[in-house]
């Protein structure tokens, strides 16, 4: 079984997590491959990895990809798995961990359920961008897992985000920006801006304006189905998009085309683990001593 592995940054924990996956590889007798960025980055902390496959580009060979760090590591690995159907399981060294659940203790059991193929798949529906005129940030990597952003660059005036939905026009925000959201992303950004939790199965979107003007500006929640159009305006000749964490900066005449991409990313959940368990445990849910 051939297993990509994927980081960010050579931390304690992080390093403490790629040792115990090198170890019970060894004993369930899986292939490792390192990302090769990530491998220069833990080969130079620890003797222990002199001998290890790399990898710079995922291909169908690749059975599973795991995410070592957190949700912004996985997020970043989603940008390697791509069409490719590979499914992905993320070991959270990081803070919060909506995406990245499995906890440092939980390794040997995720390597097993892995090698056994004792687990649950959650389908997870992504962002796809075209703007006109093209731009070369989104030639290749026009996808986003979590959320699309458009927001205010160089400025603390607001911008005006006029919204068509299947070209209908829906309104113009005017806003620090707007947040475009999968069912993935409505526990990010969108969450802290005020937006709805959404189930990962649900076939929605949300938009979600960034401290708008009107007060009356709530968030929306369409069809994934729906084709987005944007125009943005302001004082600057210049806007952020983000795709995830990746940003690039647009001219204000550049038009945005936003829709569901056609294809999903595979999610591995342990058959002890959910997305409702993950509510309870990372939002608190419950908790009031009240229940």
């Amino acid at each position: 079984m051939k297993i990509a592995i994927y980081g960010q940054t050579a931390s304690e924990s992080t390093l403490d997590a790629v040792i115990s996956l090198a170890d019970l590889s060894i004993k369930l007798e899986l292939q490792l491959y390192f990302e090769l960025g990530f491998f220069n980055q833990i080969n130079a902390n620890s003797s222990k990895f002199d001998n290890q496959n790399t990898f710079t580009e995922l291909d169908k060979t690749f059975n599973y990809l795991v995410s070592v760090g957190g949700d912004g590591t996985m997020l970043r690995s989603v940008t390697y798995i791509k069409d490719l159907n590979i499914p992905v399981i993320g070991i959270n060294t990081g803070r919060l961990g909506f995406l990245a659940t499995v906890q440092s203790d939980q390794i040997e059991e995720a390597l097993r359920a892995i090698n056994s193929a004792h687990y649950d798949i959650s389908e997870r529906s992504l962002l796809q961008i075209k703007t006109d005129p093209p731009h070369k940030a989104f030639d290749s990597l026009d996808f986003a897992l979590n959320e699309i952003t458009i927001s205010r660059k160089d400025t603390t005036s607001m911008i005006t985000v006029a919204t068509y939905l299947n070209d209908s026009y829906l309104t113009s925000y005017w806003a620090d920006g707007l947040i475009v959201s999968t069912p993935t992303g409505s526990t990010g950004y969108s969450l802290s801006c005020g937006g709805p939790v959404i189930m990962p199965e649900a076939s929605n979107l949300v938009l979600t304006p960034i401290a708008p003007h009107n007060l009356n500006a709530r968030p929306l929640v369409i069809s994934d189905e729906t084709k987005i159009r944007f125009t943005v305006n302001g004082r600057e000749d210049y806007f952020l998009v983000s795709l995830d964490s990746r940003i690039a900066t647009l001219h204000k005449d550049t038009i945005l085309h936003i829709q569901k991409a056609s294809f999903t990313i595979k999610m591995i959940e342990l058959k002890h683990e959910s997305f409702l368990d993950t509510l309870r445990k990372k939002l608190l849910w419950g908790e009031d001593k009240r229940n």
